[in-house]
């Protein structure tokens, strides 16, 4: 029973959705750091400095203060000392880097569907040929001459 388990899982893991799935997993983990740091390098400095704040990241409200009275310098300070917070600025951060990942996804995901719609439509154009029978060149289905020996075609010579 555990030999035949092996080999479907063996089937299944080989298969190429599987081994496409995992490659898609690992570039994805890797353009996710790139992204972040596209957000918190490139992004998120000048968009403090038009809030008026230096650094995005420590962007955080006190709800309820700690053990250790304010003012806590970062979120980090205020946690490590039991205040409750509002981490605005880490949420912030996420969905800045979640809103590009998702029109990077739709860029290709966009240019994908074009790309097929492309080949989709060169594969309708092929299916729409004939063979001309003088000079065996591929011409349109509905050619009544050669493009490429002259010949006039006949109706009787449709394939």
């Amino acid at each position: 029973m555990l030999k035949s388990w092996l080999n479907e899982f063996k089937k299944f893991a080989l298969k190429g959705n599987v081994i496409d799935m995992a490659v898609g997993i690992i570039i994805g983990a890797a353009f996710g750091k790139i992204v972040d740091s596209l957000v918190k390098d490139i992004l998120l400095p000048p968009i403090s400095l038009l809030m008026g704040t230096v650094d995005f990241g420590n962007l955080f409200f006190v709800l309820k203060e700690g053990a250790k009275p304010a003012p806590y310098f970062s979120p980090d300070d205020a946690l490590s000392s039991g205040a409750v917070i509002l981490n605005l600025g880490s949420f912030l951060n996420t969905l800045i880097s979640f809103l590009i990942v998702a029109f990077a996804v739709f860029v290709l995901i966009k240019t994908i569907n074009g790309i097929r719609e492309k080949l989709e439509k060169n594969a309708v154009k092929q299916a729409k040929q004939k063979e001309c029978p003088y000079c065996c060149s591929l011409i349109s289905e509905n050619a009544t001459r050669c493009p490429f020996c002259t010949s006039e075609l006949d109706v009787a010579s449709k394939k």
